[in-house]
Order: C-alpha cells, then sequence, then structure tokens
C-alpha cells in the first residue's frame, strides 16, 4: 500500500509525521474522506472545494494548490491500483513547538491515503441497521461548527462509543435544543409518503457529500420531494422509513431507534429504491464534479 506524503509516494509503514505535529497534538487539522467508483473519484471537486473551506475557516493556507491536491489523490489511486476503494485526504497543521498558537508551525503535512473500507456489516444493508440516540449532544454551532471537517472529532468519538455499548454500530446526536442534527458519522432522513425530509444545516450538522447528493439527485430520480425542516425525535419514530447517508456508509437503512420499531422494523422500499439509484448512478460513470 503506498501513501502520498508530501509530496512523495511512500509504503505504508514509513509514512509517519513528526510527534510535534499539530494535528496529532491538538487535532489541529482538516480531512475529507472520499470513494472511487470503478476507477471514477466520486464528487472529488466538491470534496476539494469543501477541503479548501475548511482549511480557510481555521486559518489553515494549503501547501499545494487544489490542483495539485487533486493530482495527487489521482496519483495515490493510480499507484494503489484499486478500482474500488477509500480516499482519507488529510491537511494537518503541521510540525512546530508546543502551545496552542497555529502559526508557529511553518508549514503543514499533507497526506493521501488509498485503502478499503467498511462500517457496516454487509447483512445490515439488507435488513436495516438498528440505532440509538446519544446522550451527549452535539456541540454547538457557536463552539465549532460542524461545517468544518476537522481532526477533532472526539464529540463523535464519545457518542460512537455509546452506540458501541448499547451493542449497535451508530447513534443519532441531538443538539443542546434537542433538535436532531446527524449520527456520528452519518446525516439522516426520514421519508414520509413521497417526501424525503433531512434536518437543516443550521441545526449543527456537515452537509455531507453524500448527503447532497441524495437531495439533489437521487431523491428526485426517485420522485421524491426533498427538503430541509427541522426534525424532533417523534418525528423519526413515526416516519414511515429512517435512512443514513454518508461517503463510507453510502445509503443504509434504519430498523430501530433505541429499540422502537420503524416503519416495518427493516429496509422500506423507499429507501431501497434510492440504494438501488445510488448504485447505478456511481456504478459505471460516477460523477466527479
Amino acid at each position: 500500500m503506498k501513501v502520498w506524503l508530501d509530496g512523495h509516494l511512500v509504503d505504508k509503514q514509513h509514512a509517519v509525521v513528526p510527534v510535534y505535529d499539530h494535528g496529532l497534538l491538538y487535532g489541529d487539522g482538516v480531512f475529507e474522506g472520499i470513494r472511487v467508483y470503478n476507477g471514477r473519484i466520486f464528487k472529488l471537486k466538491s470534496h476539494l472545494e469543501r477541503l479548501a473551506a475548511s482549511a480557510h475557516a481555521i486559518h489553515l493556507t494549503l501547501h499545494y494548490t487544489i490542483r495539485e491536491i487533486e493530482q495527487a489523490v489521482r496519483e495515490t489511486v493510480a499507484a494503489n491500483n484499486m478500482k474500488d476503494a477509500y480516499i482519507r485526504l488529510v491537511v494537518t497543521r503541521g510540525a512546530g513547538p508546543l502551545g496552542l498558537n497555529p502559526f508557529t508551525c511553518p508549514k503543514p503535512a499533507t497526506i493521501v491515503i488509498c485503502d478499503r473500507i467498511s462500517l457496516y456489516p454487509p447483512e445490515m444493508y439488507d435488513n436495516g441497521m438498528p440505532v440509538i440516540v446519544a446522550k451527549r449532544p452535539r456541540i454547538p454551532v457557536e463552539c465549532l461548527d460542524p461545517s468544518i471537517k476537522s481532526l477533532n472529532y472526539l464529540n463523535n468519538i464519545l457518542a460512537k462509543v455509546e452506540a458501541i455499548e448499547a451493542g449497535v454500530h451508530e447513534a443519532i446526536m441531538l443538539n443542546t435544543d434537542g433538535e436532531v442534527c446527524e449520527c456520528t458519522g452519518d446525516n439522516i432522513f426520514l421519508v414520509r409518503g413521497s417526501r424525503i425530509v433531512t434536518p437543516p444545516v443550521s441545526a449543527g450538522l456537515l452537509n455531507g457529500v453524500t448527503r447532497l447528493f441524495v437531495m439533489n439527485e437521487v431523491g428526485p430520480a426517485c420522485g421524491f420531494d426533498v427538503a430541509e425542516r427541522t426534525i424532533r425525535l417523534d418525528d423519526l419514530f413515526t416516519a414511515d422509513e429512517v435512512f443514513l447517508t454518508g461517503t463510507a456508509a453510502e445509503v443504509i437503512g434504519v430498523s430501530s431507534i433505541d429499540g422502537r420499531t420503524i416503519g416495518e422494523g427493516k429496509v422500506g422500499p423507499s429507501t431501497r429504491r434510492l440504494v438501488a439509484e445510488f448504485k447505478s448512478r456511481v456504478a459505471v460513470d460516477a460523477p466527479e464534479n
């Protein structure tokens, strides 16, 4: 396995960063998770634009141009000879002296990993996935805007621990007003009749690339009206169907929440249509823009 590290392809075991890197010491940096389908890099342009926006938001000046980072991603995929893969693109603040001051780090580190990922057991895509509601709320937007895809994921990780301890794979996170935000690593949707609803970005969630793909392309192609509005737990419990989206997760149906059955307790017909449409769109000619 080859990793692109600051301009060079190196073997996985030699891909290292200094222990003084502020990405390690303080979670100071940004990242993107990107899919490769049949050799095409899904929504690469959108991911690179979000990376640049996240870097700008934390006052991190990229060492490479977006065009150079795009080339690095393509070079890494080619070097690993993978037609279907998961890319982790990371830009850390770089090495510097101890202390929080980010401007003491002269050069960020840029890393491209190309590997495989499998978040959930295959049978859950067929039968649906049980989830819980995390007791830990999402960090308010005013404290740390989740539109910044930063290396600081401890809020999500601690909610993920709640899910694992409950014997499930995912947890729904609420904001401090009790509104549904997102899951620890996925966006969330509900289906009611011919309408699909998802929380607005203002609720405190990452505006996922797959989320937008489902909202703007997949959902309408399946005949659904897709809207953003405030969602509370009762809306999820009384929905016909609930499903999650994410780069790694793709599209997966929810069978129960906190032990309460959603719909018929399995992947519903609407979700199956969405999954089929999603797969057909990425299987042969996945959009890179």
